[in-house]
């Protein structure tokens, strides 16, 4: 596939292979983006940014409408593309197009309802004969960085609120996934995004993402990614608008009186999903000591039905991890919580790419595996007695998405929503429910700012006053 800079598909001699982690078969070439490619997108994306701006509201509206319309009558051929180059099996994928339909669609809807308010200037003295208001001007051109693990939704979540408010954007996905993002932006010019207010680079991120970062035309980043790329992100962006969704290490407390076979079923699933490569994803459950064994004996019970293999089979739950090195990866951190006194309840293998489903106990709290986002299909299992003391361990780390609370109790369920720290928590849920159209982000080191695509949509534009003053 090619990248899309200045109204052109371009391709290049100097390429990347973009690889189906299953086998490691090549899918396509994607070209890699230079610094002269970097300087023609910006310029393409400045001039974009003036025809955005003045898109009526019902024209920007109707394009994320079409858009969707694309997706949804192409979904099949969408999913069988994301879930070859990504982890995703195809009913994974099919979830994902189905989302990414929906995140456009209500994109759409949001266009027409931002809005402003009038202003009562002569609620104060010295405001007298003056009438005004604010509404929400474009904030211009918007870099958009996009990681593996959802390569058309999360690009949806970016593209659809900043075309929504009249942007343009440069959108650089991840390497190892980027040809969803490209079909996805091929959805939208079939539907009529107007010259310049997309641009699509790919490429190392290290070669062209310190001089797109750096340029003062850009006006906001929204990234997705890991915490180390958010700070270095952070330190040399200058002064400009940044959203950042930095992943996370999300605490579950499973309660005595809860309902023991969903809480089950609902944390088996958020363990695993797209093999646990999902910043929402499980990764410690705090248990009550009067459950703790049966849930251990049904939750092992149910890890273990997992079918894990090739991700277009109908029947696979899991496939593998995105590369052999992140597989190695977690691999390296099991072993060392191992080495530490951890115990393997089940899993703990890797064949190349994949990462048998993990369960341990007895983790020590001073290792990676538990301080860390692990990024891979592993949870820890605890048993606990007291829930103070279990919303105190929920909130031990620097991170802070999501967290999920099993109870009956609604007092409990209303402690533990107003006393951990994080961007939502789920009761009786896991904790990476999420509904596209809710706020989204993290407190501590997972993130700054909120996606979701209202609140998108908010971030991606500011507030303008306008101010007469009459005698």
């Amino acid at each position: 596939m090619k990248h899309y800079i200045d109204s052109e598909w371009v391709d290049k001699d100097d390429k990347i292979g973009v690889y189906d982690p299953y086998d490691n078969s090549l899918i396509d070439y994607i070209p890699k983006a230079d610094i002269y490619d970097v300087q023609k997108a910006l310029d393409a994306a400045e001039k974009g940014y003036h025809i955005a701006r003045k898109m009526p509201v019902h024209e920007r509206a109707q394009l994320l409408y079409s858009t969707a319309d694309i997706i949804k009558r192409k979904a099949e051929e969408f999913a069988r593309l994301l879930a070859r180059e990504s982890s995703k099996t195809i009913r994974e994928a099919r979830k994902e197009v189905g989302r990414c339909v929906n995140t456009l669609t209500v994109s759409g809807e949001e266009a027409k309802r931002i809005h402003g308010e009038t202003i009562s200037f002569d609620s104060y003295p010295g405001g007298e004969n003056r009438k005004g208001y604010y509404y929400h001007n474009p904030i211009g051109i918007i870099l958009a960085i996009t990681p593996f693990n959802d390569p058309l939704n999360l690009v949806a979540h970016k593209l659809g609120p900043a075309f929504a408010g009249g942007n343009s954007v440069i959108l650089k996905p991840s390497t190892v996934t980027p040809l969803s993002a490209i079909k996805l932006a091929e959805a939208f010019l079939e539907a009529g995004l107007p010259p310049g207010v997309l641009q699509i680079l790919t490429g190392n991120s290290s070669e062209i993402g310190m001089p797109l970062i750096r340029d003062e035309r850009i006006k906001m980043i929204s990234f997705t990614g890991g915490i180390n790329a958010g700070n270095k992100i952070a330190s040399i962006s200058g002064i400009k608008k940044l959203a950042m969704e930095l992943g996370s290490n999300s605490p579950v407390i499973v309660w005595r009186d809860c309902d023991i076979d969903w809480a089950v079923e609902s944390c088996v699933s958020g363990s695993f999903w797209a093999a646990g490569q999902n910043c929402l994803g499980v990764q410690r459950i705090y248990i009550h000591n009067e459950i703790y064994e049966e849930f251990k004996r049904k939750f092992l019970k149910k890890t273990s039905q997992l079918k894990v293999g090739n991700k277009l089979s109908e029947e696979t739950d899991m496939g593998p991890m995105i590369t052999s090195t992140e597989a190695i990866r977690v691999e390296k951190l099991i072993n060392d919580a191992v080495g530490s006194g951890a115990k393997v309840l089940c899993g703990g293998r890797r064949d190349g790419a994949f990462y048998d489903p993990t369960v341990l106990e007895n983790v020590p709290k001073t290792c990676q595996a538990y301080r860390e986002e692990i990024f891979g299909p592993v949870v820890h299992l605890f048993p606990i007695d007291d829930f103070d003391n279990a919303i105190e361990e929920a909130n031990s780390l620097e991170f802070g998405l999501h967290a999920a609370v099993f109870t009956k109790d609604i007092n409990l369920a209303f402690k533990a929503a107003y006393e951990i720290e994080c961007g939502g928590v789920m009761i009786n849920d896991s904790t990476d429910y999420r509904l596209d159209s809710m706020p989204f982000g993290g407190v501590k080191n997972s993130g700054l700012g909120r996606e979701g695509i209202k609140f998108a949509l908010q971030e991606m534009t500011e507030p303008k006053v306008i101010c007469f003053h009459h005698n």
